[in-house]
């Protein structure tokens, strides 16, 4: 079993809650992968260097100045920082970005209402790559950076990259994905621990997001985890990131897909 592993840019900016992390983290037996994000970091340093961060629907527009500042922080400060930490606690990490080892590959979103500059859309892993490395005893932290094959970096939703990196896995060996963020999972309320949903499915889903339950920066969370299991990834879960090596949190479901089998890259 492969477990893929995501935690947001809420976590890593505060030291505190990055290190308790890092330790559960550290604990979690088995081949594993981390995905990080780093938004909320670099939404603080782009303001710091006067760079105005937009947003639609949850989503990073990327302009030339904000594709600079993600670079560094997503690729450097936040990727290097939990490297280091790992390493500290014995775990072999490697960082890495989509142009690394050309191990995500994406183009530049283009063909939707709005225009979110340089952006990618994910267009494939290179999951032999990944699970060379997993069998060598490292263990991958990838940042949500990706890259055209033409010399572009691109910023990618952190959310997108865990699902794709986990559907791509699931064709060598059985993947697991789990998104943790700050809350305890998919809420009702945010504020409001009590109206965790321990479980959705995709009519659920969509029955939220009309009435406004969900929003906001949970519409691709959840858009991507609903991929994943179309997809082959044998179980997701959405928790809070302290909390990604026990269980609970929201598990997502899929019945459309319980009894499909889907062909692998392998056999397409």
């Amino acid at each position: 079993m492969i477990s893929v592993i995501k935690i947001g840019g809420g976590i890593i900016e505060d030291q505190s809650s990055l290190s308790k992390f890092l330790e559960s983290f550290s604990k979690i037996e088995g081949k594993k992968i981390l995905i990080h994000g780093g938004g909320r970091v670099a939404t603080n340093i782009a303001k710091k260097l006067g760079i105005e961060s937009k947003m639609i629907d949850g989503r990073r527009v990327t302009d030339d100045a904000t594709l600079e500042v993600v670079t560094m922080v997503y690729g450097g400060l936040a990727n290097k920082t939990i490297v280091a930490g790992l390493q500290a606690l014995k775990v072999n990490a490697i960082g890495l970005t989509g142009a690394d080892g050309n191990v995500i590959q994406a183009h530049k979103r283009s063909g939707w209402e709005h225009d979110f500059g340089w952006v990618g859309d994910v267009d494939g892993v290179n999951a032999e790559l990944l699970h060379t490395l997993i069998k060598s005893g490292l263990v991958p932290v990838i940042a949500p950076l990706t890259h055209d094959g033409a010399g572009h970096m691109l910023n990618t939703n952190a959310d997108t990259i865990a699902s794709e990196v986990a559907k791509a896995m699931s064709t060598i060996e059985e993947t697991q994905l789990i998104l943790g963020f700050e809350l305890d999972g998919v809420m009702k309320n945010p504020k409001d621990s009590s109206t965790l949903i321990s479980s959705i499915n995709k009519s659920e889903y969509e029955n939220y997001k009309a009435n406004g339950t969900i929003t906001d920066g949970m519409i691709p969370k959840m858009d991507n985890a609903f991929k994943a299991i179309a997809h082959g990834v044998s179980s997701v879960r959405i928790c809070h990131a302290l909390k990604v090596g026990e269980n609970g949190g929201t598990v997502i479901q899929s019945v459309s897909y319980t009894h499909l089998t889907l062909p692998t890259n392998r056999e397409v």
